[in-house]
């Protein structure tokens, strides 16, 4: 096997891959038999071909492919794959390094504590916060609120790391109504049930109506504000949040999936104004950035807590003394794991400052654009649009169900639904790089035309 030539084959074939998203359906192609017999059927006894694999890999998944890269995907809050990410997190794999600690690669791991500098600065937090790379929004919950269990138990004069859960001081975790469910899992994750949470109702956008917070003092207690509400994009008073915890001993943790990426942009800065007096923060790059899956970082302000939640050790393990020589083991759940701070890396430096902030201005000029064109055609728009989201309703839930089926089945452009006020909605979500205008005024059109409406385009 000549593996310089299997790269060279697959290499030519993400090229045509990428090549024909302008034109290929959003949508799969393949029914569930179909991708199971394709790909299906008993392991042969003796292994085949490397380059007869990947073209029989290539014939079997193609058709069963969802065209998230392409710049009319507006499923979920799914971003594309920058060219130069991408060909970051390809060296990565032929590099194959282990990204756990400095022994296993120190270049790996200074990329992240470079990164880690210049997403601090970008986002207005303390230039000593800590990060824990993971894989995504959920892992980075889950490595945040840990440090705020330990801190907030330890402060109720509680050591968790010795002692467990078992017999501990009560926990209350105050959280917005609109809350995102990864917050939960999260939070079952650390052993925090259902009945640790206060819910604290949400006003007609999804943001917390900090009004009604509870004294954040005596008990404690985490609150989780959020960055950038899943259907509408709007934001969280984190001011008030901030104020509330202060000097109370509470821990404030923000949700910012994708809502972070607006302190990057001076035009939207303002949304996440009190950002930075959180104790932890939590995103994706695999969203607004536009890395590949799977890719998320936790920040937290206060790096003892951070490490005494997540640090572990063995006999065999060799860990640094030098600060600078970062051992990731000591900041994610996990030992093991891809080094993806080489494609964030990539991200950022083909983007620069500026690049960033217009990636994310952009995108929200589009949801805008599509908010326009909608309501024009004679939907309604439910939400402000102050983001990159746009939550959108055709006369009631069912028949807003059935337009969402007759876009997807079109396979113009690629979109999901909601339930929203008791109803369903159309959810539209822009966080692609690819996406232009022409893309929006053609998925606009689709969208209207699956309704039944006509296009002002």
């Amino acid at each position: 096997m000549n593996e310089r030539e299997l790269f060279r084959q697959v290499a030519e074939y993400a090229g045509d891959f990428v090549e024909t998203l302008e034109t290929r359906p959003v949508r799969e192609d393949a029914g569930t038999e179909a991708l199971y017999a394709a790909l299906g059927g008993p392991l042969s006894e003796e292994g085949l071909d490397e380059r007869a694999v990947v073209a029989s890999l290539v014939e079997a998944v193609e058709p069963g492919l969802v065209a998230s890269q392409s710049g009319r995907y507006f499923g979920f809050v799914v971003g594309g794959s920058l060219p130069a990410a991408g060909a970051a997190d390809w060296l990565a794999t032929a590099w194959d390094v282990n990204a756990g600690g400095w022994v296993l690669g120190p270049a790996a791991m200074v990329v992240e504590e470079v990164v880690r500098g210049w997403l601090t600065e970008l986002f207005g937090l303390p230039s000593d916060a800590s990060a824990g790379f993971v894989s995504g929004c959920q892992m980075a919950h889950v490595t945040a609120l840990a440090a705020a269990r330990h801190t907030v138990l330890a402060q109720a004069g509680w050591d968790v790391a010795q002692e467990g859960l078992a017999g501990s001081p009560p926990l209350r975790v105050v959280v917005g109504e609109k809350r995102h469910v990864t917050i939960d899992r999260a939070l079952r994750l650390l052993g925090i049930g259902a009945r640790s949470l206060v819910v604290i109702p949400a006003d007609e956008q999804g943001r917390m109506r900090v009004e009604e917070l509870p004294d954040l003092a005596g008990a404690a207690t985490i609150v989780c504000g959020q960055a950038g509400e899943v259907n509408t994009g709007a934001f969280d008073d984190l001011v008030a949040i901030a104020d509330a915890a202060e000097g109370t001993g509470a821990w404030f943790h923000v949700d910012g999936a994708f809502g972070l990426w607006a302190a990057a942009s001076p035009r939207l800065r303002h949304l996440a104004q009190g950002l930075e007096r959180a104790d932890s923060w939590a995103s994706d790059f695999h969203k607004w950035l536009n890395v590949p899956y799977d890719s998320g970082i936790a920040f937290c302000a206060h790096p003892e807590a951070h490490r005494e939640a997540m640090s572990a050790t063995a006999s065999y393990i060799v860990l640094q003394e030098d600060a600078r020589r970062r051992d990731s083991v000591d900041w994610t759940p996990e030992f093991s794991r891809r080094a993806r701070g080489f494609a964030v890396y990539a991200a950022l430096r083909s983007l620069g400052r500026s690049g960033v902030a217009d990636l994310v201005e952009r995108s929200c000029a589009h949801a805008q654009r599509f908010a326009e064109l909608l309501e024009a055609g004679g939907a309604t728009i439910l939400n402000d649009v102050v983001l990159n989201q746009v939550l959108v309703r055709f006369g009631d839930g069912e028949h807003t169900r059935e337009v969402i089926r007759r876009v997807q089945e079109d396979g113009t452009c690629w979109l999901g639904g909601t339930d929203w006020r008791g109803e369903h909605a159309m959810r539209v979500s822009v966080s692609n790089w690819r996406t232009t205008d022409e893309d929006v005024e053609r998925s606009a059109a689709a969208i209207l035309a699956a309704a039944g409406l006509h296009s002002s385009v």
